[in-house]
């Protein structure tokens, strides 16, 4: 009977949380397929770690990190090194007439970037954490998510060239 009710609120959180964990695995990856594998993973994970999950203070910040680190373990495969598809640079500044065309070059600046540069902008950025916070979800220092943070903000706005609606580049 316990088993059946830890099971209900275990598919209770992850219907809850599906769609927010598949759009920051997206983020992350930039490919949906693998993203829907990410998020499989990581649900796994919690599964397998429910009780440990459920005490937590904040079961949500659990699920990010398992999302983050299941992420950056697999960048550091040897498989993913030898498949990974080679990062396209940008063809050209975006018109800025459609706010689509504007995400869809952020989302290929983004998808550019090395993954702990990523994920620090996902996790400051998009999940809305302070520096301390993505500090603890990465393992490491204040100090690195600053510059980490320093150096793809620097990279996202070299590679996405917005100018206002209605003027030429000279």
């Amino acid at each position: 009977m316990a088993e059946l009710a830890r099971d209900e609120e275990f598919t209770a959180f992850v219907t809850s949380r599906a769609v927010w964990l598949r759009s920051v695995a997206y983020l992350l990856c930039a490919d949906w397929h693998r993203a829907d594998d990410l998020v499989q993973e990581s649900i796994t994970k919690l599964y397998l770690h429910w009780g440990r999950v459920s005490r937590a203070e904040n079961p949500d910040g659990y699920a990010r990190t398992v999302l983050v680190n299941a992420f950056l373990a697999e960048q550091r495969t040897a498989w993913w090194r030898r498949t990974r598809p080679a990062a396209r640079p940008p063809e050209g500044p975006a018109p800025v007439e459609a706010d689509l065309a504007v995400s869809l070059d952020l989302r290929e600046a983004l998808a550019a970037l090395p993954p702990r540069q990523r994920a620090t902008v996902v996790l400051r950025y998009y999940c809305d954490l302070t520096v301390e916070q993505t500090a603890e979800e990465l393992g490491c220092s204040s100090g690195n998510v600053k510059s980490q943070s320093s150096r793809a903000l620097r990279a996202l706005r070299r590679s996405v060239r917005l100018r206002p609606a209605g003027r030429s580049e000279a």
